[in-house]
């Protein structure tokens, strides 16, 4: 089987479906278009791959960790300045095989559940990326163990942010 060590980001912005019922279907719309240009161009700046999206959130893979949390929190940052919008990330590390011609498997699965235990402007990852990214210029918070949804175990989660 093909196998690689991925670095996988997700996010998604908070309370999404609040803010589509407010900006209606035309200024939702341009908000939508809107961020996907602000990602997509900052997906470049970190060569990110991207792998998929869904309205307002994205699965991409990096080929570091640091890459892959150095734009979660460039992406975070510029919606928050730029739309007004609030995101929430996860970012995990592991090795993935491919799964109908993308990134896949159980690994993937871990990085989404990750991004669904944040809140706004959470960038939050695995004990694995937090591991792997020990001397770098960022601050791990510990934010307990908790339970993915569907996979087996209890999971280390970590806030992160740029060292000051």
């Amino acid at each position: 089987m093909d196998r690689s060590l991925v670095s996988l980001l997700f996010f998604d912005i908070v309370d999404s479906t609040a803010q589509a019922a407010t900006a209606g279907a035309s200024g939702w719309k341009q908000k939508i278009e809107r961020l996907h240009t602000l990602v997509r161009a900052t997906l470049l700046r970190f060569r990110g791959v991207e792998v998929d999206t869904a309205g307002d959130g994205f699965y991409v893979t990096f080929e570091l960790p640091s890459l892959a949390l150095e734009c979660a929190l460039a992406i975070r940052d510029r919606l928050r300045a730029e739309l007004d919008a609030d995101t929430r990330a996860g970012v995990h590390t592991a090795e993935c095989g491919i799964v109908a011609g993308k990134v896949g498997g159980l690994s993937v699965t871990v990085a989404a559940r990750i991004m669904s235990h944040g809140g706004a402007g959470d960038v939050l990852v695995s004990q694995a990326v937090k591991d792997m990214l020990l001397g770098c210029p960022y601050v791990f918070t510990e934010r307990g163990n908790v339970t993915l949804k569907g996979v087996p175990g209890d999971w280390s989660l970590f806030g992160a942010e740029r060292l000051s």
